[in-house]
C-alpha cells in the first residue's frame, strides 16, 4: 500500500474541487487511489455526491440534464485519495460529434487509469437498470472493477415500493460478480449516505491490485 495512503481516516466532508480534465492527459497523476461516479443523466448523480460529502454545491445539480461534460476529480484529506465526477450520459442537448468526443475520453479513463479501484453506478430507483447502466455493469465485470450501485431517488416512493424495486435489481444483477454494494439511497433524507461512506472508505484504504 502507498505510505501516503496510511496516514489518516478518510473524511468525505473534507472533499475539495481539484481540477477538470477534458482528457486523460489531462487528468492528475495516476497515482494513489479514486473512485468514480457514473450515471445517466438526471439520475441524481451529482445531488447524491453533494449528500457523500456533506457539500451541497460540490458537483453542481441542475435541472439541466447532462451539463457535466468534464471529468471532474475531488481530493480528499488523505493525500492522493480523490473521488471523481464522470460525464453524464443521456439528454444533453449537443452535437454527436461532441457526444462521440465524450464517449471516447470517457472510455479512456475507465480503460486506462490504473488507480481507479472502484465504479459507482447512480441510477433512478424508479427507472433502473437503463441501457446504459446494463452496459456499464456489463463493462464493470468484463474488467473486473468493483461496482457500487446506488438506487436513488428512494423518497419519491413509498417504502413498500423502493424495496420491491431493490429486490428486482438484485434478481437481474445475481449473475454478476463485480456489484459488491446495492444500496438504497435519498440524497433528500440521506439515507443510504453511512453505508456509501464505509463502502468508499473500504476500496479508498485497500491494497491495490496493481501495487
Amino acid at each position: 500500500m502507498d505510505s501516503d495512503l496510511s496516514q489518516k481516516s478518510i473524511s468525505y466532508n473534507s472533499a475539495r474541487f481539484l481540477v477538470s480534465a477534458p482528457r486523460l492527459e489531462d487528468c492528475p497523476p495516476d497515482i494513489g487511489a479514486e473512485v468514480a461516479f457514473a450515471g445517466r443523466s438526471n439520475a441524481g448523480k451529482s445531488s447524491a455526491m453533494n449528500a457523500i460529502t456533506a457539500n451541497g454545491k460540490l458537483a453542481r445539480t441542475s435541472k439541466t440534464p447532462g451539463r457535466t461534460r468534464l471529468i471532474n476529480f475531488f481530493s480528499l484529506n488523505r493525500e492522493n485519495a480523490r473521488l471523481v465526477d464522470l460525464p453524464g450520459y443521456g439528454y444533453a442537448k449537443v452535437s454527436r460529434d461532441t457526444k462521440d468526443e465524450w464517449q471516447k475520453h470517457l472510455g479512456q479513463y475507465l480503460n486506462d487509469r490504473q488507480c481507479l479501484r472502484g465504479l459507482v453506478l447512480v441510477m433512478d430507483i424508479r427507472h433502473p437498470l437503463t441501457e446504459f447502466d446494463q452496459m456499464m455493469v456489463e463493462w464493470c465485470e468484463h474488467n473486473k472493477l468493483a461496482l457500487m450501485i446506488l438506487a436513488t431517488k428512494a423518497d419519491k416512493l413509498k417504502f413498500g415500493q423502493a424495496k420491491t424495486s431493490m429486490l428486482g435489481i438484485a434478481r437481474k444483477l445475481e449473475a454478476f460478480t463485480c456489484v459488491e454494494h446495492l444500496i438504497m439511497f435519498s440524497s433528500t433524507s440521506k439515507r443510504g449516505v453511512d453505508e456509501c461512506r464505509e463502502a468508499l472508505t473500504n476500496w479508498l484504504e485497500g491494497p491495490s491490485e496493481n501495487s
